[in-house]
């Protein structure tokens, strides 16, 4: 089956084409063809998209050994509702049918917004997505408030396993490769099991498409002001007949980010290398994709440290007793600047393959993914001994998904299967000890069903999980070679035991159960009642030491059992004319959620198991947390060039361990990390035609406005208020072309905290990064970055 894309009868490039109820698909090419092969003869239902227009189905009707060919002309308009999505679904679905809250980025959304990592560029495109960071290039994804293993980030739909219990570090994924980003928010345990209770992120990267044997790629260049990243990728591609080819190499490297009240911060340069490839197969019997992945990271590790007058940054040279914190030397200005990553630092590999298969069984498919992970994590502590790693741990992980989408029945589409991960964890040559050595197994067997009545989708499903957990005893003793720890054996002379051995099996049951209301092809009612699943991680049930990197020392809780949420979403969508409109109002009451509180004793002052480094420990109670997202895109079908988007998302966590709080005298009443009320609202501005070698001219204004956390955890001064602040960012992006038409590259102009403004978010960890209980100037702990330009090119060949 072929055929042409027009809009006006004007080529419709990158259009997708979909067989309706199948996997077979194509884009179109620049001048609007397309082609899918290998097609049974039927009759089909053949859905052509767009984002930007509306979507057109038209009946196909293909037979043996003649080329069907169907042409489409699309109308301008907005194609959101009708937009295809492969996250939290049995199989490919459009957004309007699935009543789970669930959001969309584009390769286009994300490039607009140039940034240090990937989940920064999520959290400006989704409303109610934030992330808890420790410099400009560690941020973790939170959605709706809960974070670190509730939330599950996937590539290509494998689970992303690298230590991700931690905060000192980020998402191992290459921002540059990634085409397309869904977000779920809301709990997801159905499709995923444990660690989907608030949602997923699944980042998707680019599958070639276009003409066959044409190699094809992008070179993209990064340069940021403030940090001085230099970023750079170069992407090939290649399609002949039935097969792809994708490619990719990229590298970043930033010195210490500054802002105006702590000039520089030392220690938080970075240094990025990733390299990935791809090739796939389509044919008659479904496809085959094999894929793999190499990253690697050099991450400064920042403590705080400073002169009490000055405030200017010091740097730890001694350890231990020898080691006086208020009087360490100041951190000289040739490392303020440097782009070298000094002694004290983090090493971060991650090793990925995974192949993706899927099998055409009469009128079902057969799904099958199988995957293998290796994250390596050291962290250097150590300044009289810099090659001497703290912590070095290394996390085996192997990913296995099997499923079956059986035939419809009655109207009825199905789905079940099975999915999990088998996990070990060894600590290599350190001298701390934070998690043992544990394995893991895990396995989750689920139902899925959907069926449309009239306007109305209705689906939902069933899941049953076992996660079991296990380890033996671990001893720890001296090390004569460099007077730290060591792992031992049991008999080993002067040995004690840091983890008594453990098994345990949690187990748990979640389901969804959601529909959708067509009032009309524009407007949409979504509600959805969903139970989620989490087993407890490692450091929440097995932590019993120092985590260097994050200067915490963690203790679990060996009684854990799991967690459990039940969470109500009710929605209202309207793609208008001159306007979107969303609202999206959520509670989500959760059992036995754990978090960590600082510790302290009976007269109140912190406990100091190692020093210079607080103590947490892990706690468990019922939480509840509500709150909203509204969303407001103004677009004038008489102004094409203009748009207005505004955006708001609040919620709040209640902690309702009653006991507590009222032992606390309401300092315990909320939960941590919780973000305040967060408005955005963008002026954008593209102007029509071309302006000599300049086309698609887009100016963009923004205001970032966060009010004022005053709901905060406060028991133990674990957290603090937060004022509020506004952030002005400004853009301007073109595409620049060759005089005959032809792209020669686009470009990309940002100015982000414009007026350069000195903030602390309430998810900076930095900002409690602090010795000191006062200080000259009035500011405690690190503040955020201040103002950045960066500059993006993207040459595609």
């Amino acid at each position: 089956m072929k055929g042409r894309v027009t809009s006006n009868n004007t080529p419709l490039a990158y259009a997708t084409v979909a067989l309706s109820g199948t996997r077979h698909g194509a884009t179109t090419n620049e001048q609007g063809y397309y082609e899918i092969k290998n097609v049974p003869a039927g009759q089909y239902l053949a859905v052509f998209s767009s984002v930007g227009y509306f979507t057109e189905k038209l009946k196909a009707n293909i037979t043996t050994g003649d080329a069907s060919i169907l042409h489409a002309d699309l109308k301008e308009g907005s194609s959101k509702l009708n937009e295809v999505v492969v996250t939290g679904v049995s199989r490919a679905t459009e957004l309007r049918s699935n009543p789970v809250p669930i959001a969309v980025m584009g390769k286009a959304e994300i490039d607009q917004h140039v940034n240090n990592n990937i989940i920064d560029a999520v959290i400006k495109g989704v409303p109610g997505v934030t992330a808890v960071t420790t410099g400009p290039n560690i941020s973790k994804p939170f959605i709706r408030g809960l974070g670190y293993n509730r939330v599950l980030t996937l590539y290509d739909g494998i689970r992303q396993e690298g230590q991700q219990w931690g905060d000192e570090h980020g998402i191992e994924i290459d921002q540059y490769g990634i085409s397309r980003a869904e977000v779920i928010k809301g709990p997801a345990s159905l499709t995923y099991g444990s660690d989907a209770l608030a949602g997923v992120i699944n980042l998707i990267p680019y599958i070639p498409n276009g003409d066959d044997g044409k190699l094809k790629g992008d070179f993209a260049n990064d340069y940021h002001t403030n940090n001085g990243l230099i970023g750079s990728s170069l992407g090939l591609s290649y399609k002949k007949n039935d097969w792809k080819y994708a490619f990719r190499i990229t590298g970043k490297l930033a010195h210490n980010y500054q802002n105006k009240i702590d000039g520089p911060v030392y220690n938080s340069a970075f240094r990025e290398y990733i390299a990935s490839g791809m090739v796939r197969t389509d044919k008659k019997w479904g496809y085959s994709q094999l894929a793999a992945t190499i990253y690697n990271n050099q991450q400064e590790i920042p403590d705080g440290s400073r002169d009490s007058l000055t405030r200017k940054f010091t740097r730890q040279v001694a350890e231990g007793a020898n080691d006086d914190i208020k009087n360490r030397p100041f951190a000289p200005e040739e490392y303020l600047q440097s782009y070298r990553i000094t002694p004290l630092h983090q090493h971060i590999q991650h090793y990925r393959i995974y192949s993706k298969n899927e099998f055409k069984l009469g009128d079902g498919l057969l799904d099958a993914s199988v995957g293998g992970q290796q994250s390596v994590r050291r962290e250097y502590n150590h300044p009289t001994q810099p090659q001497q790693a703290g912590l070095y741990v290394t996390l085996n992980t192997l990913n296995y998904d099997v499923r079956y989408s059986a035939p419809a029945f009655a109207g009825i589409e199905t789905t079940f299967g099975a999915n999990g991960i088998y996990q070990t964890n060894r600590s290599k040559a350190a001298t701390d000890f934070p998690i043992p050595d544990y394995n893991l197994f895990d396995i989750g067997t689920f139902f899925f069903a959907k069926k449309t009545i009239g306007k109305t989708d209705i689906s939902g499903g069933i899941r049953f999980d076992n996660r079991n957990i296990r380890w033996d005893d671990f001893y720890v003793g001296p090390n004569p070679a460099n007077g730290f720890e060591q792992k031992v054996s049991a008999n080993t002379a002067g040995s004690k035991l840091q983890f008594p051995s453990f098994n345990h099996n949690y187990r748990g049951v979640s389901y969804s159960l959601g529909l959708t209301y067509n009032v009309s092809e524009r407007v949409l009612l979504k509600g959805n009642i969903a139970r989620g699943y989490r087993a407890p991680n490692i450091t929440e049930i097995g932590s019993n030491g120092l985590d260097p990197g994050a200067h915490i020392v963690y203790l679990g809780n060996r009684s854990f059992v799991p967690e459990f949420n039940l969470q109500e979403d009710i929605g209202v969508i309207a793609y208008l004319k001159d306007a979107d409109l969303m609202m999206e109002l959520f509670n989500n009451q959760v059992q036995n959620y754990i978090y960590q509180s600082r510790l302290d004793d009976e007269n109140g002052n912190p406990v100091i198991i190692v020093p210079g480094n607080s103590t947490y420990q892990y706690q468990q109670s019922r939480a509840r947390l509500y709150g909203a997202e509204f969303t407001f895109n103004l677009h004038p079908h008489n102004l094409k060039w203009l748009s207005l988007n505004n955006s708001l998302a609040y919620v709040v966590g209640l902690n309702q361990n009653e006991k507590l709080i009222a032992q606390s005298n309401g300092a315990a009443k909320y939960l941590p990390f919780i973000p305040p009320l967060h408005v955005r609202s963008q002026l954008a501005i593209k102007l029509p035609g071309n302006y000599g070698i300049l086309s698609k001219v887009t100016f963009r204004a923004e205001a970032d406005m966060y009010a004022a956390q005053n709901k905060f955890y406060s028991l133990n001064n674990t957290e603090t208020a937060t004022p509020g602040y506004t952030l002005i960012n400004t853009g301007i992006s073109t595409t620049v072309s060759r005089k005959g038409g032809k792209p020669l590259f686009d470009l990309f102009l940002q100015a982000d905290n414009l007026f350069d403004v000195a903030y602390q978010s309430n998810l900076n960890r930095l900002k409690y990064f602090e010795y000191y209980n006062s200080s000259p100037n009035g500011r405690l702990g690190i503040y955020n970055i201040g103002r950045n330009l960066s500059f993006k090119v993207v040459v595609p060949f």
